[in-house]
């Protein structure tokens, strides 16, 4: 213990005076509760909406509009157009052509999704059964096929089957088959029907190949495993067990294919234009001629209409099968 010197006062340690009550900085009050609570989320969407609005909702509307119209290349130039109601839509559903193409746009849909989901689930199937390396290999592959662009694909399919310098009449030349020498692919409605559908495929298979790999890989395998040891097949196995799991996933991928295929037109404007004669006219090719051909840009824009109609009326039951198996599920 330190010691006291005489006279003087023992040292105690100083005590802090206790804080004064101050108009310190409290709660921040909120400067436009509606702003920050109501009203900013929408503002940070708006430049989405704004865009999809004018890039999407606005051209239907306006083609809708035009669809309604005795709109053609005058009406074009001096924007004086004349409503007449659904006279476009009486004399594009009186056309006995239009029907033509509107079967063959079906045909064309069934064949193309038809082989999609086939060759898209065996692959699925036969990926998951491989090894690392294996599924790596096919993987990148459909990657690399899918990434491909459109235009592009279209053209290597021309110069494969090109009269002259194409390869395929070039192996199948070599292989014995002298009449494919110099044979027409193009001139041929059958050839270049079954062309397309080749291409079209190609370019659809990899991304509902990948979506269904995807969901296989979440089936737990303790349900293989009980099915196997039940004796079912293989065949069985995938009615029993892999599509009733993956059946929502199999919708999706159905209408989403349905859609792509029935408003395929690049692939078939650049490689054929629709010909030859109507042979691959589909809706989507048949509104651009009827638009670009005769200038009848009313009854294009009536032919584009009846195509969203069409494509809307898949979604309609694709949605109605999804509610229905919520219900069942709750």
């Amino acid at each position: 213990m330190p010691a006291v010197v005489e006279g003087t006062a023992p040292h105690t340690p100083r005590q802090r005076p206790a804080p004064r009550p101050t108009d310190g900085p409290g709660p921040r009050r909120r400067s436009g509760p509606a702003l920050t609570g109501g009203l900013w989320p929408y503002v940070l969407v708006a430049p989405a909406v704004g865009g999809m609005v004018y890039l999407l909702v606005y051209p239907l509307v306006r083609a809708v509009l035009i669809s309604l119209q005795d709109f053609r290349l005058r009406q074009l130039i001096t924007g004086d157009a004349e409503f007449v109601g659904l006279r476009n839509y009486r004399t594009l559903l009186s056309d006995p052509r239009f029907w033509e193409v509107v079967r063959r746009t079906f045909v064309f849909m069934a064949v193309n999704v038809a082989l999609i989901m086939v060759i898209a689930t065996l692959v699925a199937l036969m990926v998951e059964r491989l090894g690392r390396a294996g599924r790596t290999v096919v993987l990148c592959s459909l990657v690399l096929a899918w990434a491909m662009p459109v235009v592009a694909a279209t053209t290597v399919f021309q110069w494969l089957f090109h009269s002259e310098f194409g390869i395929v009449n070039w192996s199948l030349t070599s292989l014995g088959f002298d009449s494919f020498d110099r044979y027409p692919w193009f001139a041929n409605g059958t050839a270049a029907f079954a062309i397309l559908v080749t291409l079209i495929v190609w370019q659809s298979v990899p991304f509902a190949a990948i979506t269904l790999y995807s969901a296989l890989t979440t089936v737990p395998q303790e349900l293989y495993e009980s099915a196997r040891l039940d004796g079912a097949g293989s065949g069985r196995i995938f009615r029993s067990v892999t599509f009733p799991m993956l059946r929502p996933i199999f919708m999706l991928v159905f209408s989403l294919e349905v859609i792509w295929t029935f408003k395929a037109f690049v692939q078939i404007w650049v490689m054929t234009r629709g010909g030859p004669g109507d042979a691959t006219t589909i809706l989507p090719v048949y509104a651009v001629q009827t638009a670009l051909s005769g200038q009848r840009y009313d009854l294009g824009s009536a032919a584009s209409m009846v195509t969203v109609v069409l494509m809307s009326g898949v979604l309609v039951l694709y949605f109605r099968q999804m509610f229905r198996q919520e219900d069942d599920l709750r």
